[in-house]
């Protein structure tokens, strides 16, 4: 929850807008100041004060415990101009709350934190749990000092910046070691461990066999990914209970799928109650991976029977591929989503020109791998090489990524030993039918006009389909210099079905510093204005000119003219 206070009514106006945006979010406080800082302190995640900062920090510097348990707090100012990060910027998120209230507000967002300012990643911040020196560390990348990372295995990771060799280290690793003088310990989430359990098995008992079996082998609790275990045990309270204490999540699996799965110590128990001649072995290893612990059962101290058992597996790790749309060119037009996965790419692919546009955006030490027109599938399978090694990698196309892009030959080369996922990007017909008015008000298709690498004979088809169909058509790739035959011919054959009035929307470098645009007709086109870098959108027959904008009614009743 997140807890604002304000003393004016300029502060009460900028505090009801985010209230009013984030109802379930938020949560006014009213009444003194100082009484209401207090409160929400105790009871809120978060907190945004629409007070001088000198006021909030004297109020809040009594309160201040440890940065790892304290809200974080954010300032506005009574002219709402910025949205100011004061404390617990990454443990309390308040760096990124500053963002979201200066996106709402439209307040400039101020973020001190060293790593946020120098555009590297906080090691608290990299989704992993962290130990050790992070201070030292951190301070040792922001001054530019040697920083080796030790990975045990690899997991993907946005771009460090690290050294061969140096005097501070993270170290990567499931097993449970102590962070060591200027070393941080990052623990990815490798471990799964498999449980069956006896109708009733306590919780403690669970819990227990866990903790020990991971202590034990030399393991650390923190690099758990899930629990492991078998369909007919999905609501045993013992072990949903033991996921909920270690917090990690409880995955289940049909009898028949782990009966599938080689075990080392199957067990004719298992099969006759749940139907598999193994659950916590052939659940730990139902993902794959390498088992570390084989099966071993709990033990009571009253002297009864074991009621669980468990094994633990190291699964592979497993490289992160994001494909990311750019949109059509323009900054404002590119996601925070594809932001993100900018930044938090160690490996970027893609074409030269595309990089180009978002080299500022990527972290210090981002290794950069860029080639030129004609590559495609090789940057598919750059991007696709560079994940199985385990990186985040981050491969980068115009527009939407998946629409006439490098989204398609990525996933066709990719197989299941990767995540792969995709940021969706503003294409470049909707880029050019938002400059041009509402051309794509109804049904609408998109052909690409270059024969490289589709017969000229599918094209057309496609092309005939559409106009017999009466379906507005964006061509992209229209004409180039050794190209200049098939949009003059994709025209004609819309032609045969238009009016030569129809109106049609050229668009060059749509949203981009050297855009132009120009409506015309069917017949009055000239292939002439068209080069690769144009969007041509030609309206169906309801298609009309309207004020000087392209539009394609929608259909309603209430916007037929009256008989």
């Amino acid at each position: 929850m997140i807890g604002l206070i304000s003393a004016t009514s300029a502060g009460a106006a900028a505090r009801d807008r985010l209230a009013a945006a984030w109802p379930g979010r938020t949560r006014v406080y009213e009444g003194p100041v100082g009484d209401a800082v207090r409160t929400a302190f105790v009871e809120c995640e978060q907190l945004v004060c629409f007070l001088a900062t000198g006021a909030v920090v004297r109020l809040v510097a009594p309160l201040l415990g440890d940065k790892t348990s304290d809200p974080g707090v954010v300032c506005v100012d009574e002219g709402g101009r910025f949205a100011v990060s004061l404390v617990g910027g990454h443990a309390g998120g308040a760096n990124e709350l500053a963002r979201e209230v200066g996106e709402l507000l439209g307040a400039e967002p101020v973020v001190t934190t060293a790593t946020d300012a120098a555009g590297l990643p906080g090691l608290d911040l990299l989704g992993l749990p962290v130990e050790g020196d992070v201070a030292a560390v951190s301070r040792a990348l922001l001054d530019g000092e040697p920083v080796v990372l030790e990975a045990e295995s690899p997991w993907p990771l946005p771009a460090l910046r690290v050294a061969e060799s140096g005097d501070h280290v993270i170290r990567l690793t499931d097993r449970l070691v102590d962070a060591g003088e200027r070393e941080v310990v990052l623990r990815p989430p490798s471990l799964v461990v498999g449980v069956g359990a006896s109708r009733g098995a306590p919780v403690e008992e669970v819990l227990g066999l866990v903790r020990d079996a991971l202590r034990d082998a030399g393991l650390s609790a923190a690099s758990l990914a899930h629990l492991a275990t078998v369909d007919a045990k999905a609501e045993e309270p013992g072990v949903v209970g033991a996921a909920r204490e270690l917090g990690v999540p409880l995955v289940t699996f049909g009898a028949p799928e782990l009966a599938a799965v080689e075990v080392p110590n199957p067990s004719n128990a298992p099969l006759a109650a749940v139907g598999t001649p193994s659950v916590a072995e052939a659940a730990a290893l139902a993902g794959g991976g390498e088992l570390l612990v084989p099966k071993r059962k709990s033990s009571r101290a009253d002297g009864h029977a074991a009621m669980a058992t468990c094994a633990v597996v190291r699964r592979p790790a497993r490289g992160r591929l994001a494909v990311v749309g750019l949109g059509p060119g323009a900054r404002d037009l590119l996601t925070p989503r594809a932001k993100a996965e900018l930044q938090g790419a160690a490996v970027l692919v893609g074409l030269d020109q595309y990089v180009d546009q978002i080299r500022d955006l990527l972290r210090p030490g981002t290794v950069v791998l860029e080639s030129g027109l004609g590559a495609e599938e090789e940057r598919a399978r750059t991007a696709v090489a560079e994940a199985r090694k385990g990186q985040a990698v981050a491969l980068i196309g115009s527009g939407d990524a998946g629409v006439y892009a490098m989204a398609s030959p990525a996933l066709a080369e990719a197989s299941d030993d990767i995540d792969v996922t995709g940021v969706p990007g503003v294409t470049a017909a909707l880029a050019a039918a938002a400059i041009l008015g509402a051309p794509l008000g109804h049904d609408h298709v998109s052909i690409s006009l270059s024969d490289l690498h589709t017969p000229w004979e599918v094209i057309e088809r496609r092309v005939r389909a559409a106009a017999e169909a009466d379906i507005v058509v964006t061509f992209y790739n229209p004409r180039s210099r050794g190209r200049d035959w098939q949009l003059p011919k994709a025209l004609a054959i819309l032609a045969e079905h238009r009016e030569p009035a129809t109106p049609v929307g050229v668009v060059r470098n749509a949203s981009r510093p050297d855009e132009s645009s120009r409506l015309t007709t069917l017949g009055s086109l000239d292939p002439a204005w068209v080069d690769m870098m144009t969007v041509v959108t030609v309206g169906n027959t309801a298609t009309r000119r309207i004020a000087g904008r392209m539009v394609t009614p929608r259909g309603y009743r209430w916007q037929e003219d009256p008989k």
